[in-house]
């Protein structure tokens, strides 16, 4: 999500590599008992737990559950000349009907001239290594920027990129049926290496329409990327430092809609799509386990 990004755009125009996201509150893997169920094995022979380590279901009504989520608030741009300030106002942020609903408005705060909502769970959840699965619907207009992404807890190599970032999900309103995986870090970010970006998208006529399961597997080889349990997007683990894998840390997840911004505002901002709403009917996280 932290782009830098105009530059961004015109990468996504002419080509697209590979990467993706995601586990929790822990320094490794958990050994489980053989007779313990657990989701297929990967290339590696790593597997996940059958159930969730950690969810939001949603089934619930009213603010987001604080013991799971908290909230970056304010405005200023967010590193992307973003429009949108950022509250923990109920119509920016809530739960009705079984889905969270995070809603952009044309309105004034905090000198912005658009409201929306960023949830996190940084000081509340954080993992190293596992699956992070969401199912979600985005918004349709030009201007939104939605997006399901982890960043760092402890920025133990330095602030961004170098700690790394992984993007599960990300959208710009301008090309609604492209939904792109990336995964940024000191060697390959859109500030300092374009070239290198790790990006992969799938076209999905109903993005806008339905709701469709955006996944990350990760492991100490390699993030993966799935969109409907189809793989997109590989990066492995080549070891060669933290330049390229500073995966082995944990991170933390970050649901928002931006409006506007360097990726997001490139055609502008259609403002008869506001109220514009971007829906999560879920959030899991399965631990990695040996």
């Amino acid at each position: 999500m932290r782009y830098y990004a105009k530059q961004l755009s015109v990468l996504v125009s002419c080509f697209f590599l590979a990467a993706t996201t995601c586990s929790c509150q822990s320094n490794g893997p958990e050994k489980v008992e053989p007779e313990k169920e657990i989701l297929e094995k990967n290339a590696e022979g790593r597997a996940f737990s059958k159930e969730p380590v950690w969810a939001d279901e949603f089934d619930y009504t009213g603010k987001p559950d604080n013991k799971k989520w908290g909230y970056d608030i304010g405005g200023g741009g967010w590193y992307n000349n973003e429009k949108q300030y950022y509250s923990n106002l109920e119509e920016n942020v809530k739960v009705e009907d079984g889905k969270l609903k995070i809603t952009a408005l044309h309105q004034s705060l905090g000198g912005e001239n658009y409201t929306s909502g960023k949830l996190i769970t940084k000081d509340k959840f954080s993992f190293l290594y596992g699956r992070v699965e969401v199912k979600l619907k985005v918004p349709k207009g030009k201007g939104t920027w939605p997006a399901v992404w982890m960043l760092p807890t402890d920025n133990a190599y330095g602030y961004w990129p170098n700690s790394g970032e992984i993007d599960i999900m990300e959208h710009v309103g301008y090309q609604p049926n492209n939904m792109h995986i990336t995964i940024h870090n000191k060697a390959a970010n859109a500030k300092e290496n374009l070239g290198q970006v790790v990006n992969k998208y799938k076209l999905i006529p109903t993005a806008t329409t339905a709701f469709h399961v955006y996944r990350v597997d990760w492991t100490p080889e390699a993030i993966r990327g799935y969109i409907d349990d189809q793989l997109l997007l590989e990066y492995k683990n080549d070891k060669k430092g933290f330049e390229t894998w500073p995966f082995d840390k944990r991170f933390y997840l970050l649901l928002n809609l931006a409006i506007g911004g360097d990726w997001g505002g490139i055609e502008g901002i259609d403002n008869t799509v506001f109220p514009a709403v971007y829906e999560i009917d879920y959030v899991r996280v399965y631990k990695m386990v040996e």
